[in-house]
């Protein structure tokens, strides 16, 4: 049986993994996740590990975005946006060299082909921002956690090729906290729904071990709770640096805001589409 539990209210791609992305009006999604999402990702050439925002707070003052929407078997331009507001394209030859100067850090730009299992870096002692490591993962401290983790097979990303987060959950975190802003842009969705005017639960628990049914055939199943980490807090365009914003889901709800999915179904979503739990 099929419940309606909201629209779709906003769809994101981010063509450069740890980047800031695109919000975009239509979304094509396949087995692997939208087309191009998460296409490019930068590798740290001292360590051989992929670049992310985990450890590289400074990756959210560049973004990416496609010139013109990709299609499946065909990436379009990748723009990229430096610190400094000029442009560069990630076809260019000296991509890599001025992005390292505009990071700091001396990085690869890498295209998504033919990897297998990478691993991306991290700072123990400030992935969760200002919270503990052990208040978050009961049993490890920062100085027994490792210091890179593995990334979903075959992909950049971190954990699986499709994450959404509702509307409710958002309002229900900003009522627990005074001042903050609890943006789904913190939260790098790939799909925003509208959940309606809820705001005393955490919506997405209801969702765990169901599947979501979009637009005409997209499925999204297997989901489960995406562990937030310091990347939420990190100051991007108009939202400040708030420690706050991780801080109140690590006592509120174990860090935990959203699900991150496999795809049962692929499909083409589009903003305003139903979103329904159940086949």
């Amino acid at each position: 049986m099929r419940k309606q539990v909201g629209i779709i209210a906003g769809l994101w791609r981010h063509p450069v993994k740890s980047m800031l992305g695109e919000q975009v009006a239509e979304l094509d999604i396949t087995e692997r996740g939208a087309v191009g999402d998460r296409a490019y990702a930068l590798r740290e050439i001292a360590t051989g590990k992929i670049v992310s925002g985990k450890k590289f707070g400074r990756m959210f003052e560049f973004r990416s975005a496609y010139e013109q929407p990709p299609t499946r078997g065909h990436l379009t331009p990748v723009a990229i946006r430096l610190p400094d507001g000029k442009t560069i394209h990630a076809e260019d030859r000296e991509a890599s060299e001025i992005i390292s100067a505009a990071l700091g850090r001396a990085v690869k730009l890498e295209r998504c082909e033919n990897i297998v299992r990478e691993r991306a870096g991290i700072d123990p002692h400030t992935v969760f921002a200002d919270v503990p490591v052990e208040k978050v993962i009961p049993g490890m401290t920062a100085e027994t956690m490792p210091p890179d983790f593995g990334l979903s097979p075959g992909t950049f990303f971190d954990s699986a090729p499709m994450h959404v987060i509702a509307s409710g959950t958002l309002r229900h975190l900003a009522k627990l906290t005074g001042g903050s802003i609890f943006d789904p842009r913190r939260f790098r969705p790939t799909i925003f729904v509208d959940s309606g005017i809820s705001d005393d639960r955490f919506v997405e628990d209801e969702w765990e071990g169901g599947t979501l049914a979009i637009g005409s055939t997209l499925k999204v199943v297997k989901m489960r709770a995406a562990l937030r980490c310091v990347m939420t807090t990190h100051p991007q365009d108009d939202l400040p640096r708030d420690y706050a914003v991780l801080r109140t889901a690590a006592q509120h709800h174990r860090a935990n805001v959203g699900v991150f999915a496999q795809i049962g179904a692929p499909g083409i979503v589009r903003l305003g589409d139903l979103v329904f739990v159940g086949e």
